[in-house]
C-alpha cells in the first residue's frame, strides 16, 4: 500500500494533498511505481483512456512521487481556482462602476469637473456627424489663405479671384489678409459658425445657423482638403476617447445634375432610375471612391498612421453616409437618393444615405412625402443599404400645426428609416404615443443634438424630447449634428445632457452602447438581444468583455462583425475608465 508522506506539503494545498492521499489508498489499485499511481490517478479524474497518458507518463517519470502529488494537488484546486478568480474579477469590474458612478456624482457639481471626467469616458461613436460642418471656422480660413482666394468684405464669404491677373475684386481682399487684421478675423469666425450670435428681428438662431454654410462653402475652398478635415474630426474625437464616427458627406454631383436635367421628372419611379442609369449616373461612383482614397491616404499621412508613434487619431474609424439635398427639384432629389443607394451598394465605406438641408423650407416641407416614399421605393431595390433620416427637426411656429403632423411617422413607416435625426417633434405628432411604441418595438434610434435642436428650434429643457424616448424605451445616442458651426463637441453635449436631464453614469453608459449597437458597420451585435447590454452572445458569454485574450469561439465571431469588435474595444474601454476611477 502506497503511504504519501504530508509533512513536505504544508499551507493552501495540504488539504488537497490529503484528499489526494485518501484517494490513493481507497480508490488506486496496488502499484508498483509512481508513473502507474500517475496513470491511474488521471484516468480516475479525467477519465482518459490508458493509450493517450503517454505524454502525461513521460512528463511524470520526471517527477519523484512527492512531486507527481503535488502537480495532482495544484490540479484538483484548479477548477476551484479559476472560478474563484472569475468571481474576483466580476467583482472588482462591479466595484470599478460603482465607483465611477460616484465619481460622476461629486463632479456634477462643478461643471469643470464634470467636463473633465467626461472627457475620459468612452463615447463610443458620433453618428449625427456633418463633416463639412464639423470643420472649425479657424480652418476654413487658413484653407482659403492657402488656396489664395479672396474674402468678400461686406459678404464675409470667399470669392475666387480672376482668372486672367488672380486679383480680387472690388471690396474684396487675400484671404490671408486676415491673419492680420483681427477684426476681419473675427467677424469671418462669427460669419461662420454660431460664436457670439444673439438673435435680432428677423434674424432667428435657425436663420444664422443655416447661413453659415454660404459662407464657407459656396465658392472657392479645394476639395484636396478633405483628407484635413478628416483628420480634424478624427483629432478631436479621440482626445475625448470616441472610437467611431459616421460622417454625412456629399460627393461631387455635378455630373448626375447634368443627367437628371435630361431625364426631367416622371412619376414612375422605376422607369425613372432606369432613365437615369442608362445615361451614366453610375459614372459617378468611380469619382465619388477616387476622392474618397484622395482624402483617406492624405488623413493617414498626416496622422502618421501604421508608423512608429502613430496618432491616436489613428484610431478612430470612419464611414460616411451619402448625404442628398432634399430642398432641389424632384428629379434632382431622386436623381441624387439613387446614386447615394449605388455607391453605398459599391462602396462599403459608404454604410447609408440621410436627406439634409431644412425640414421647414418650402421643397422639403411641400415634397416631403413623396421623398419618403422615393427612399421607401430604392429601400425595396437596395434593402442592405442602411437609413438614417433628419426627420421632426421642426418646432410649433415654425411651421403651421399641420406641418407637425407626421415626418417621423412617414421616415419610419414609407422610408424605413432605422435612426431618426432629431425628432424633436414627435409629441407633435399624430398618435404620437403609438409612434413611440412603435419606436421602441423597432428599435429605431434617434440621434439626439441638443445644442443645434436649442440653436436651431429654441428647443431645450423641458421642451427637449430625450426624456420621453428614454421614459418609453426608444434607444437613443448623443452627437453632435455640425460641431464646428456650434462651436462645441461630443463632450459638452454629454455635459448638457447630465446637467440638463439628471443623467447617470448608467444612462450615459447605455447611451453609449446604443451609439455602437445601432452603428451602420457590418456584422452582428455583440449583445445577445436589441439594446439589452447585460448579456453577449452566446460564443462570448465565457470570456470577459473587452479582454485581450477572448475565447477561441469569441475571437471566431469578432472577427466576422465589425460592428462586434467595435463594441468590445468599446467594453474594453470602459474597463480601463471605470479601474482609473
Amino acid at each position: 500500500m502506497i503511504r504519501v508522506p504530508l509533512s513536505p506539503f504544508t499551507g493552501r494545498i495540504s488539504h488537497s494533498v490529503l484528499r489526494l492521499a485518501r484517494f490513493a489508498e481507497s480508490a488506486l489499485p496496488e502499484v508498483a511505481n509512481c508513473d502507474e499511481v500517475s496513470d491511474a490517478f488521471y484516468r480516475k479524474v479525467f477519465r482518459m483512456p490508458a493509450r493517450s497518458l503517454t505524454f502525461l507518463r513521460l512528463t511524470l517519470m520526471t517527477f519523484r512521487c512527492s512531486g507527481f502529488f503535488l502537480l495532482a494537488a495544484l490540479t484538483l484546486n484548479f477548477p476551484s481556482a479559476v472560478q474563484a478568480q472569475t468571481h474576483a474579477q466580476g467583482a472588482s469590474i462591479a466595484q470599478n462602476e460603482t465607483r465611477t458612478a460616484r465619481a460622476l456624482e461629486l463632479a456634477r457639481a462643478n461643471p469643470l469637473e464634470l467636463h473633465a471626467f467626461l472627457e475620459k469616458m468612452p463615447k463610443g461613436g458620433d453618428l449625427h456627424n456633418h463633416l463639412v460642418g464639423a470643420v472649425y471656422a479657424e480652418t476654413w480660413i487658413r484653407e482659403a489663405a492657402e488656396d489664395n482666394l479672396c474674402i468678400d468684405r461686406a459678404k464675409l464669404s470667399f470669392a475666387k479671384p480672376s482668372a486672367d491677373q488672380h486679383l480680387c475684386g472690388t471690396n474684396q481682399v487675400p484671404a490671408s489678409t486676415a491673419f492680420q487684421d483681427q477684426h476681419l478675423y473675427d467677424a469671418l469666425i462669427d460669419a461662420f459658425s454660431m460664436r457670439a450670435f444673439v438673435p435680432t428681428p428677423g434674424v432667428s438662431g435657425h436663420d444664422h445657423f443655416f447661413d453659415t454654410f454660404e459662407h464657407f462653402v459656396g465658392d472657392g475652398i479645394d476639395s484636396r482638403h478633405m483628407g484635413e478635415w478628416l483628420d480634424e474630426v478624427a483629432t478631436r474625437a479621440a482626445s475625448q476617447n470616441e472610437q467611431y464616427l459616421e460622417l454625412i458627406h456629399a460627393p461631387d454631383f455635378s455630373h448626375a445634375a447634368e443627367i437628371t436635367k435630361e431625364v426631367g421628372w416622371n412619376y414612375d419611379l422605376s422607369q425613372l432610375r432606369t432613365a437615369l442609369l442608362s445615361r451614366g449616373l453610375r459614372d459617378d461612383i468611380a469619382a465619388a471612391r477616387a476622392s474618397l482614397d484622395q482624402a483617406e491616404v492624405l488623413r493617414r499621412q498626416r496622422e502618421h498612421c501604421g508608423e512608429k508613434g502613430e496618432a491616436a487619431a489613428c484610431r478612430v474609424q470612419i464611414r460616411y453616409l451619402y448625404l442628398i439635398l432634399r430642398g432641389f427639384s424632384k428629379e434632382q432629389v431622386f436623381a441624387q437618393t439613387l446614386l447615394g443607394f449605388e455607391t453605398a451598394s459599391a462602396d462599403p465605406r459608404f454604410v447609408g444615405i440621410n436627406y439634409v438641408m431644412p425640414e421647414d423650407g418650402y421643397v422639403s416641407m411641400n415634397d416631403y412625402t413623396l421623398h419618403m416614399r422615393i427612399v421607401g421605393f430604392l429601400h425595396g431595390l437596395y434593402p442592405k443599404v442602411h437609413i438614417s433620416l433628419h426627420a421632426g427637426e421642426l418646432a410649433p411656429g415654425l411651421v403651421p400645426p399641420e406641418g407637425l403632423c407626421c415626418h417621423i411617422h412617414q421616415a419610419v413607416e414609407y422610408a424605413h428609416a432605422e435612426r431618426i435625426g432629431h425628432g424633436v417633434d414627435v409629441m407633435y405628432e399624430q398618435n404620437s404615443q403609438t409612434l413611440l411604441k412603435e419606436m421602441a418595438a423597432l428599435h429605431v434610434m434617434v440621434e439626439v443634438n441638443l445644442t443645434s435642436n436649442d440653436v436651431i428650434l429654441g428647443v431645450s429643457g423641458k421642451d427637449e424630447p430625450l426624456p420621453i424616448y428614454r421614459k418609453a424605451g426608444v434607444p437613443v445616442a448623443l452627437s453632435t449634428d455640425d460641431e464646428g458651426v456650434s462651436r462645441i463637441d461630443l463632450t459638452h453635449e454629454f455635459v448638457r445632457a447630465v446637467q440638463s436631464y439628471d443623467l447617470h453614469y448608467s444612462d450615459l453608459k447605455q447611451m453609449v452602447r446604443a451609439s455602437l449597437e445601432h452603428s451602420f458597420l457590418p456584422g452582428s451585435s455583440l449583445w445577445g438581444a436589441p439594446d439589452v447590454f447585460t448579456h453577449p452572445v452566446a460564443a462570448c458569454a465565457s470570456s470577459r468583455l473587452g479582454a485581450d485574450n477572448p475565447s477561441a469561439t469569441c475571437s471566431a465571431f469578432l472577427k466576422g462583425s465589425e460592428k462586434a469588435q467595435q463594441q468590445w474595444e468599446l467594453e474594453r474601454r470602459f474597463r480601463l475608465f471605470e479601474a482609473d476611477n
